[in-house]
């Protein structure tokens, strides 16, 4: 069993970059659990207790930053990692907006990334 601690859900459209991801945390020892929309992050969020969100601001249903109120009341501890792949300074300002821990630009490497979620479980 893996620790509960470093337990994160990974929310994002893209397949690919999906599996990428989790792999990439698994062999950080995180215990990922994935889902591709905000209706599976809901049903996630109901049946266990994550840390860490990693969102995606291009989710099927809205977009992410709209999500973000929606999954906080849900879990309210929940800290929330916002991925987009190309960043504009219009959706870095809704993103700003939310109540998020970490903006991630995909394009920035998986480094930044690992340090922003090793942030999220030091504190």
């Amino acid at each position: 069993m893996m620790n509960m601690e470093k337990r994160l859900l990974l929310i994002d459209p893209d397949a690919g970059a999906r599996l990428a991801t989790a792999s990439f945390l698994r062999r950080q020892k995180y215990s990922v659990e994935t889902g591709k929309n905000l209706t599976e992050a809901l049903k996630k969020l109901a049946s266990g207790t994550f840390r860490c969100l990693l969102l995606d601001v291009d989710i099927p249903e809205m977009k992410g930053y709209e999500a973000v109120r929606i999954l906080k009341n849900m879990d309210p501890t929940i800290k929330v990692i916002m991925m987009t792949q190309k960043n504009t300074k219009k959706l870095e300002a809704k993103v700003r907006e939310q109540d998020i821990f970490f903006y991630f630009i995909k394009s920035f490497g998986k480094e930044e990334l690992k340090l922003a979620i090793n942030n999220v479980f030091s504190t």
